[in-house]
């Protein structure tokens, strides 16, 4: 038998009464994944022993009535921490890699009777967006095996909008949530930078990471937001400032609620059928209470170049630590130490990756850090003040979460630059450290469109009240892929 067309609260509700035990639901979570596994290809790791043996210890001591989530199964990507679980970061550097210690976001989940079932496939080390620069090969979007799921939390969506799970987590460097949300038709937010500890995430751009959650429905995301937001005294840049509840303002109108929609989010290089879903949304708020007025933000057209300086700075920093000596993958090739250090490097990372480093390597080289790297930091601020700005006036924005629908598998992988442009609409959001959320819209081309709702920091209450509202005077997180039982 298969759960994974109940919500969270249904599932709940079923444990609660012992209609089913957590082992029950956790068996039949690993066969949904297995059945749809060779389709999609989310996962790098089932970790089939470890979630049984905790579902059985569960029932044993029974399920927390007032905990919504205990003995819920997730999935979790593979950067993410995992004590005694495979986390390779899809990368052959990482192939070996059991962690001796859990992320902080992790110990959260198991401190609300969380079951980890596996850790989902990605870009490696979070770099792309389409899900194919992964060593184990490519995931595959749920609605249609021949286009990208995007990325780097390819897995993650996939696994969520394939039914192999009901949530799972993933990380947003410059759009790593919330285009693979779109593209697979799902809810998947990135919060605030510093709500969630980045203790444990494998680093790609320490100042823009952020561990998030993917699911089905708005509400069911900001139940395991819930779980997973703590401070942590082991991340410097946790952030002090704590929400108790962000399932508070679900269900509460959106009446007067001001959304500014950004002429620059729908101009050119965005697909006209994606334009026009966004635009029907738009008319959708108006027709709910809000007032959506265009805006500007003229210097969001630079965030994808800034994003890709310091980024990449950023990555060729952390990523200096995967050296061939301490863990990890090394090569056989080497007659010194320096051949340890260049052979492992080169044979260990992929194409995208030593593009990356490189990248950075450059921009913070001695004669050009200030045309680069500074000068990039330096428009990352005017792109801040761009969202505070709006923010002055208005609640939250309004736009696409991706310019296109997904694309086919193999056609931009061999472009970067197009690869990157991908990311147009994310980037700033990750550059300002505000939320942002993608939620499903509507389709175009058979494939869905996700429409992006960005914020203040710390306004996922009204984030989420707002994706509410739109989600429950729609029906396009109802619609499901073939793959999950939905009409062809």
């Amino acid at each position: 038998m298969s759960f994974n067309n109940k919500t969270i609260d249904q599932l709940h509700d079923l444990l609660v009464k012992k209609e089913i035990s957590v082992t029950e639901l956790t068996k039949a979570t690993l066969e949904d994944v297995k059945s749809r596994e060779e389709a999609v290809g989310s996962f790098i790791t089932i970790s089939e022993e470890a979630a049984l043996a905790q579902a059985r210890a569960l029932d044993e001591k029974g399920v927390d009535a007032d905990n919504v989530l205990s003995g819920i199964p997730l999935a979790v990507k593979d950067n993410i921490s995992t004590k005694g679980i495979l986390t390779t970061a899809a990368s052959k550097m990482l192939y070996n890699y059991e962690p001796i210690f859990d992320a902080t976001a992790v110990q959260n989940l198991y401190g609300k009777d969380m079951i980890v079932i596996g850790k989902t496939n990605m870009d490696e080390f979070a770099m792309g967006g389409s899900g194919e620069t992964s060593h184990f090969g490519p995931t595959k979007n749920a609605w249609d095996q021949s286009k990208v799921p995007g990325g780097s939390s390819s897995g993650s969506a996939a696994a969520v909008a394939s039914g192999q799970v009901r949530l799972s987590l993933g990380s947003d460097t410059g759009g790593s949530i919330r285009q693979p949300a779109a593209f697979n038709g799902i809810v998947g937010l990135k919060p605030t930078y510093g709500t969630v500890s980045r203790f444990g995430l494998i680093a790609f751009g320490s100042s823009l990471d952020q561990i998030g959650p993917f699911s089905a429905t708005v509400k069911e995301n900001a139940q395991l937001l819930n779980v997973i937001v703590s401070e942590d005294s082991k991340d410097a840049t946790s952030a002090p400032v704590r929400i108790a509840d962000f399932t508070s303002k679900i269900g509460q109108d959106i009446k007067g609620m001001k959304i500014a929609l950004p002429k620059e989010y729908l101009g050119e290089g965005i697909d006209p059928e994606v334009k026009e879903t966004i635009i029907n949304a738009a008319k959708h708020f108006e027709k709910l209470g809000a007032t959506v007025e265009e805006v500007s933000l003229p210097h969001s057209k630079y965030g994808v170049a800034v994003y890709y300086i310091i980024a990449s700075s950023e990555a060729s920093s952390n990523l200096q630590r995967f050296d061939g000596i301490r863990y990890g993958y090394r090569t056989e090739n080497f007659n010194n130490l320096d051949d340890i250090y260049v052979n492992t490097r080169s044979e260990g990372f992929g194409e995208e990756v030593k593009r990356r480093i490189m990248l950075g390597t450059f921009s913070l080289s001695s004669g050009y850090y200030d045309a680069y790297f500074k000068k990039a930091g330096q428009v990352r601020t005017l792109i801040i003040q761009d969202f505070e700005k709006v923010f002055a006036d208005y609640d939250l924005i309004l736009g696409p979460t991706a310019p296109s629908v997904a694309f086919d598998l193999d056609s931009l992988n061999h472009d970067p630059v197009a690869m990157y442009l991908a990311d147009l609409l994310t980037i700033p959001v990750n550059l300002a450290g505000l939320p942002g959320i993608s939620i499903p819209a509507g389709f175009a081309q058979g494939l869905p469109v996700g429409l992006q709702l960005i914020g203040p920091k710390y306004s996922e209450r009204e984030i989420y009240q707002a994706a509410a509202a739109f989600e429950a005077t729609t029906d396009y997180h109802n619609q499901q892929p073939l793959i999950f039982g939905g009409k062809a």
